[in-house]
């Protein structure tokens, strides 16, 4: 099947049930308990900083562990394998001095997800899987000062940014991506540059994919870091005409039910949600059963609130399986028809009365 078919199958799909989004790669990245030399491989063994933790890296030093996990979430029920990309681009490579590799890693993790996509599909004939090609949001921000004696300085511009993530949005499509999701977006004015590079790239090389959009509310202020609403978040994105918005990542399912809900009733494009296993506890681990997030995930689509699903930090195999299994016979919400109004956006949103 040619990525054309499966993406209009993806359209076909969504208006039929609610689709699964697979969970969380560093959990199981790190089930793995890798060392510096896992991580350095023969390609990086004599470079010259610390590596460990990188895990975009995977995709070049140890392919066949990406391959095993976006199995097993295949397997698991997952739609869609989310690629192992969330920090691959040159600025957040920098902290390891891998730049020149951000683009290889782009390529190969979506070569991998397919690679996976293609064994599930032929474990089960007649089933689609996609591949969602990930920007991430970077380690800094265009929004907000790093220092605090400083507040008009900024250590990124939105070109810097643009032109990391069009490289990264090649070495996504060259790989095989189905979709772009731009992802756990903290600062709105980063999103936009991601998205700004995404279509610039989509008009260079002649090609249209999905593009799906999630933010991430970063405390119980209800607010990305950057200071705005769902509401005001959607407002500042959806020229862009996405295929999805929505919310993953710093919240549980519990906590993140009412900004889902403003999404849900402010959108007119389909709605994503994939929270965290519940809060972290005092280690910093989660601790939410399959069970007990399945219960919370399941009633968002009971409740048409939702067209996907999936999960966050701390989510296993076993987690999506629950929730795969929690979603299956709901119907999957409703695109509503929004009165045109004038809609800005700052940190609120207004609507002209």
């Amino acid at each position: 099947m040619t990525r054309e078919e499966r993406i209009a199958k993806l359209h076909t799909l969504i208006k039929k049930r609610v689709l699964v989004l697979d969970g969380a790669m560093g959990t199981m990245i790190q089930g793995y308990k890798l060392s510096e030399e896992d991580f350095r491989g023969e390609r990086l063994k004599n470079h010259a900083h610390d590596v460990k933790g990188n895990n975009e890296l995977i995709s070049i030093v140890r392919p066949d562990i990406l391959l095993d996990i976006h199995l097993e979430y295949y397997r698991a029920g997952a739609d869609f394998a989310e690629t192992n990309t969330f920090s691959a681009t040159r600025i957040a490579q920098a902290d390891y001095h891998l730049e020149d590799l951000a683009y290889e890693m782009n390529v190969e993790s979506a070569r991998i997800a397919r690679k996976a996509a293609d064994i599930a599909e032929s474990e089960t004939p007649g089933r689609v899987c996609f591949v969602a090609g990930v920007l991430g949001p970077t380690n800094r921000t265009a929004s907000i000062s790093p220092l605090v004696n400083d507040p008009g300085f900024r250590n990124v511009n939105f070109d810097q940014l643009r032109e990391a993530y069009k490289e990264s949005t090649r070495g996504l499509i060259e790989g095989g991506a189905d979709t772009i999701l731009v992802e756990t977006i903290f600062d709105t004015l980063n999103a936009k540059a991601a998205l700004f590079a995404v279509d610039e790239v989509f008009e260079e090389l002649g090609i249209t994919l999905p593009v799906m959009i999630s933010g991430t509310i970063t405390d119980m202020s209800g607010r990305l870091l950057s200071g705005q609403t769902p509401e005001a978040f959607w407002n500042s994105l959806k020229h862009v005409k996405p295929f999805s918005i929505g919310l993953n990542c710093a919240l549980g399912a519990k906590e993140m039910r009412p900004h889902i809900d403003t999404l849900s009733r402010v959108s007119d494009a389909h709605v994503s949600a994939h929270p965290n296993a519940g809060l972290p506890n005092e280690m910093g681990e989660y601790d939410q059963s399959p069970e007990m997030m399945a219960d919370l995930v399941g009633e968002f689509a009971v409740s048409g609130l939702v067209n996907i699903v999936g999960g966050c930090c701390g989510t296993t195999p076993a987690h999506i399986k629950a929730i795969a299994d929690a979603v299956k016979a709901d119907k999957p919400r409703a695109l509503p028809e929004i009165e045109p109004k004038l809609r800005l956006s700052g940190l609120e949103a207004f609507t002209a009365s």
